[in-house]
């Protein structure tokens, strides 16, 4: 082979390795709201502008978790679920403490509708809404109920709750001032035969309300309401009446200490904008996120987080 052919051969192999250039992807159109040196508060805009921001903040896509990772679960609120390692341990005891117009019914709704969808058995007890309405908000936002129904997957109960009062008072008294409740001496707490994967109850702010006056009554009463919970292995989502910014997270401040976790949502004012935002205060054999984060609301859809924002309005009371 002659000199010059050699040459010729050599540069067709370094061509021939030389790499190509990586095509450049391209970012997200959404990347430019979470970029900070481009974000401004969405409170700080106009309301119109705010509307048009949320409008497309709720587009982003965000990662729904798994139904469970080994013994723990996720609520199926989008974003929200980011903020867990691994999810919720399964059988923990959840507080959903907050305001009026917080977002507390449907956060329980979702997370209901989330486990039914993965065929879980869950049973939602509510002490002021009516089981049609509760119904009718689940189709609102896309979930529909009737064939969880049929499937017996579903329960939607509605209790009074002076009933629940006054047959603790007898099963007191029967039990000659020894603090055991029997819940199946309850009317219709729990459907017999019926063993939940997920418990929402609504309210337990609305059950204190029941015991005004007998303070120690109602403490006995929560405390083996929490033991029934742990003993059914449910995980349970109770419903805590608070302050916008509370100071304390349940009716009584014992509540907190015996519950599993807290989560807080936050119904927040700046101006003439409101903001809505969530929180994990705190929750027992899991690792979180400690951080304060808005969502919102969506027709057909339900609650979607973005871990990825922050809330820029001072909030203060809690620890």
């Amino acid at each position: 082979m002659s000199t010059k052919a050699r040459h010729a051969k050599g540069r067709a192999k370094v061509k021939k390795a030389s790499p190509k250039k990586a095509a450049v992807k391209k970012a997200p159109w959404y990347a430019v709201l979470t970029r900070p040196k481009h974000r401004r508060p969405i409170e700080e805009h106009t309301p119109a502008q705010a509307a048009k921001i949320r409008t497309r903040l709720s587009k982003i896509p965000i990662r729904e978790g798994p139904k469970k990772v080994d013994d723990h679960i996720y609520t199926g609120v989008p974003g929200f679920d980011d903020l867990f390692e691994q999810g919720i341990p399964r059988g923990s005891s959840i507080l959903v403490a907050g305001g009026a117009g917080s977002g507390k019914t449907i956060f329980c709704l979702q997370t209901i509708a989330y486990g039914c969808a993965h065929g879980e058995k869950c049973i939602y007890m509510s002490f002021e809404e009516s089981e049609d309405r509760l119904k009718q908000h689940m189709r609102n936002f896309g979930w529909d109920p009737e064939p969880w129904i049929k499937k017996g997957l579903l329960v939607i109960k509605r209790l009074n709750a002076f009933d629940v009062a006054r047959s603790v008072e007898a099963l007191l008294a029967k039990a000659q001032g020894e603090l055991l409740i029997d819940f199946e001496g309850i009317p219709g707490l729990l459907p017999r035969g019926f063993k939940p994967d997920r418990v929402a109850l609504d309210s337990l702010s609305a059950i204190a309300a029941a015991f005004a006056g007998k303070e120690e009554t109602y403490r006995a009463y929560i405390s083996q309401l929490f033991r029934l919970l742990e003993k059914l292995g449910a995980t349970s989502f109770l419903i805590s009446e608070t302050e916008q910014v509370p100071s304390i997270y349940s009716e009584k401040g014992v509540e907190e200490f015996l519950a599993d976790g807290v989560f807080v949502l936050y119904n927040l004012r700046k101006d003439n904008v409101r903001v809505n935002a969530i929180e994990v205060l705190k929750l027992r054999g899991a690792k979180h996120e400690k951080r304060v984060v808005p969502f919102n609301i969506i027709d057909g859809r339900g609650m979607v987080a973005y871990p990825r924002e922050e809330i820029f309005t001072e909030i203060s009371g809690g620890t």
